[in-house]
């Protein structure tokens, strides 16, 4: 029976409600007439009316544990304004929320025009940089045949004074005197031209590291603006849905918890690494979902599930509870209400199912075996004890009982026997004379299979 049914099976009983407390406010009357007779040793006779009975029965159970939750995705991926600097940037292009998208398809972007300027000027510094290279290199060739051309004319200088110092014993002395002056001149001038040449070396070496670094510098920023220029469009790396994120400079900068923040479209003005748009991953889903902490000992990772999407009519989904543990509080009341955590996958993803959409999930706990059930109705916790009516002869004996896993429909318990008559009814209150008995119940200490939703 899938969970839809047993809602709806519960939605009767829920609609019977009103004529139970009529027949209760019959059973005062009856009472005040005197048609029920109660022993004071606990032993409940019938009146008039039959009381319905059941058997205690022995069986396996499968425990089964309801869940609500909601949806969401596993895997997304968040796409941010390019981290540039120059300031904001302007959206030409944007998808809408819930657009569908494949793995490299454009789904925001951002105006180019600066990074396109950017490009330009950098492109020009490039080609003024190797121009200046060039020049700086032939000036240097230049320099450096000015600087041959001296050195070959101070060393010749230095030679020619030396043949005349050679003469010296030929001349006379003021002769030989002025020979060795120019001697000592030509040679001061050889020195001075290499360390002319030594610094015009140093010079144009500089002025081409100079140049050579402002070529660098402007390639680099030529490859930036390339980059920057790439970054202008983003694409989703994954086939999945489009959500766009909220524009938190909309509202001026004032934000309040709770606060519904726009969403982000063409002609807005972005700072740098904002979100911008989120890329869910559809084929990933999974229902996150609270139980009363007391079910938690119930439900273990791996556990089949049926999930009923409210959004989606139709059969229920099966999926595997993919994680069990932790605890969330609540207020309930004037308390607080503890709630172990679960969450739970889809084996078949419906490709129509969204984050956010409510869930309701029907577990298949664990099998308890040989366990003993009775209807929830036959038991009463009139005194603070749980207790039944066992048949014993035309009475009933009011005998207490322990739940083990208390139910929607039925009762697991400790300290009957299978077999055992008990009352569906509470037999020491009288029932009206036209009521229709009961239908009978299963044969008593019936064995198999029996399906419960288990509340511990």
């Amino acid at each position: 029976m899938g969970l839809g049914s047993r809602i709806e099976g519960r939605s009767r009983r829920v609609r019977g409600a009103g004529t139970g407390a009529r027949l209760l406010a019959l059973a005062a009357v009856m009472v005040a007439g005197g048609l029920c007779g109660c022993s004071l040793g606990g032993e409940a006779r019938a009146g008039d009316s039959p009381v319905p009975v059941t058997a205690v029965k022995r069986g396996d159970v499968q425990l089964e544990v309801q869940a609500t939750g909601t949806l969401s995705v596993t895997h997304s991926v968040e796409l941010m304004a390019p981290p540039i600097g120059g300031g904001t940037l302007e959206i030409i292009r944007l998808l809408r929320t819930g657009t569908p998208v494949k793995a490299g398809e454009v789904v925001v972007a951002f105006d180019p025009s600066g990074q396109e300027y950017d490009l330009a000027q950098n492109r020009s510094d490039l080609e003024q940089a190797q121009e200046t290279i060039t020049q700086a290199k032939a000036n240097a060739a230049v320099q450096a045949a000015q600087d041959q051309t001296a050195l070959l004319k101070a060393q010749f200088g230095v030679r020619q004074a030396e043949l005349k110092v050679k003469m010296n014993e030929m001349v006379s002395a003021i002769e030989a005197k002025e020979n060795l002056l120019a001697l000592d001149a030509a040679k001061r001038t050889l020195v001075q031209t290499q360390q002319d040449i030594q610094s015009h070396a140093a010079t144009n070496q500089a002025a081409l590291s100079v140049a050579q670094q402002a070529l660098a510098k402007a390639r680099l920023g030529m490859e930036q603006a390339q980059q920057n220029l790439g970054k202008m469009q983003l694409k989703s790396p994954i086939d999945g849905m489009v959500v766009i994120a909220g524009n938190f400079s909309a509202t001026g900068g004032i934000y309040f918890g709770g606060m519904a923040l726009p969403e982000f479209q063409v002609g807005d003005q972005v700072n740098p690494g904002n979100d911008v748009v989120q890329v869910i991953d559809l084929s990933h889903m999974e229902l996150s979902a609270e139980i009363p902490q007391g079910e938690g000992a119930d439900v273990q990772t791996g556990d089949p599930v049926e999930i009923h999407v409210d959004a989606i009519p139709g059969a229920g989904s099966p999926g595997k509870v993919v994680s069990s543990g932790g605890i969330a509080t609540s207020f309930v009341g004037t308390g607080l209400e503890a709630k172990a955590r679960l969450t739970i996958g889809f084996d078949h993803p419906d490709p129509r199912l969204r984050p956010g959409f409510t869930a309701r999930a029907l577990i298949f706990g664990r099998r308890i075996k040989d366990a003993v059930t009775v209807p929830r109705e036959a038991v009463f916790n009139l005194t603070g004890t749980p207790a039944v009516y066992v048949k014993q002869g035309s009475g009933f004996v009011r005998r207490p009982v322990t739940i083990r896993y208390l139910t929607d429909a039925s009762a697991v318990i400790a300290g009957l026997d299978p077999g055992t008559e008990i009352a569906l009814i509470n037999p020491q209150q009288p029932q009206q004379p036209s009521a229709a008995p009961a239908a009978q119940a299963p044969a008593a200490g019936a064995a198999g299979p029996v399906v419960v939703r288990g509340v511990r």
